[in-house]
């Protein structure tokens, strides 16, 4: 079973948020994967997901409430398959804690989405509620493209 992990910098908007997508539309796919997110850093710890991000998620059908913040750990290295970074910061902080043995790639999310004009997911905690519903835009077809990938790999 693949395992993929989503990261951002709180895990508490973003990543929970690509948390919930994919858990949906693997589900719908009858993909078999295990999904999880983590913070880089560890404010959040414990809590819920923003409850902006919860109400955007909920308008689309994405169920955010059982989930809770967590901060990276080293053991994530070798339990997940693929760590996914929301930006180009949190990416650079997984290459700099990633240990010499670990077994998981490392790629930017908005990568699994080549047309999108984006790179990076944007946190968009200090913003309004446009912001929650422009990373869901751009998590949907994302996670899409990264089980696109899952499958094949499965193949």
């Amino acid at each position: 079973m693949t395992r993929l992990l989503f990261v951002c910098l709180g895990n508490i908007c973003r990543s929970p948020a690509a948390e919930g997508v994919a858990r949906a539309m693997a589900e719908a796919r009858g993909l078999k994967v295990e999904i999880d997110s983590a913070g880089t850093g560890g404010w959040h710890a414990g809590e819920p997901p923003d409850p902006r991000m919860r109400e955007a998620a909920a308008r689309r059908g994405y169920d955010l409430a059982s989930l809770r913040a967590r901060q990276l750990r080293r053991a994530d290295f070798a339990d997940f398959d693929h760590l996914l970074a929301m930006d180009k910061d949190n990416l650079a902080t997984l290459e700099r804690a990633r240990p010499a043995d670990a077994r998981a790639t490392l790629s930017l999310m908005l990568s699994h989405a080549p047309a999108l004009p984006e790179r990076e997911v944007p946190d968009p905690y200090y913003g309004g509620p446009g912001g929650f519903e422009h990373v869901l835009d751009l998590l949907e077809p994302s996670v899409a493209g990264l089980l696109d990938r899952v499958e094949a790999e499965g193949r």
